[in-house]
């Protein structure tokens, strides 16, 4: 009786070890799965982030040919080119999502004032160069404005991901932290005046 006993205990331990080992499995296919997930979202941000690095390396590079061909025109308007001048360097040299933010802000808003100042120019405004130039500018800052949609929607999709459950428990430990969103300039998000 005690040899059947032992038999049993042994079978009924074998099916405990099995039923642990098999919920080790579960869980750890689990975790898998929530690693990979967290990792497809954070590179989606990351190729989303480049798209806009892209676009704004791309505008960068053609500040210095719009300054070169406005310096001849503007000659006394040297403090709208200075500006210019230093918040694209200020582009170039922020690292952070949040600093290219800012930065880019202050570039777009340099550029409205020469854009504006080049409007009391009439020889200015009709030379094909500063044309050409200002309608590469137009295209580039739609592809930024294309590309800052399409980061903030990655961005949403992962920071969203990150704060439910399970992935919300396990993201920390993966190393996975909330994403910053490239925000508008608060002149861009001001309702627009129209006047008659």
């Amino acid at each position: 009786m005690r040899m059947i006993m032992l038999q049993v205990l042994g079978l009924e331990g074998l099916g405990l070890a099995v039923c642990v080992g098999g919920l080790l499995l579960v869980l750890l296919g689990a975790l898998v799965m929530i690693f990979n997930r967290l990792v497809v979202l954070k590179n989606r941000v990351d190729n989303a982030w480049a798209q806009i690095d892209v676009q704004l390396k791309r505008r960068a590079d053609l500040i210095p040919n719009l300054v070169e061909s406005v310096k001849g025109y503007m000659a006394h308007e040297r403090g709208v080119l200075e500006d210019v001048t230093k918040a694209r360097t200020a582009l170039m040299q922020a690292g952070t999502v949040e600093e290219k933010a800012k930065a880019n802000n202050a570039l777009a808003g340099t550029l409205k004032t020469l854009f504006a100042v080049a409007e009391n120019y009439p020889q200015l405004k009709a030379s094909e160069n500063f044309k050409m130039l200002q309608e590469e500018l137009a295209g580039t800052e739609n592809k930024i404005a294309y590309s800052r949609t399409a980061y903030n929607d990655s961005v949403l999709e992962y920071n969203q991901t990150m704060g439910v459950i399970p992935y919300n428990l396990f993201a920390g430990m993966f190393g996975h932290s909330v994403k910053p969103y490239f925000e508008a300039a608060e002149g861009e998000k001001a309702p627009v005046k129209v006047q008659f």
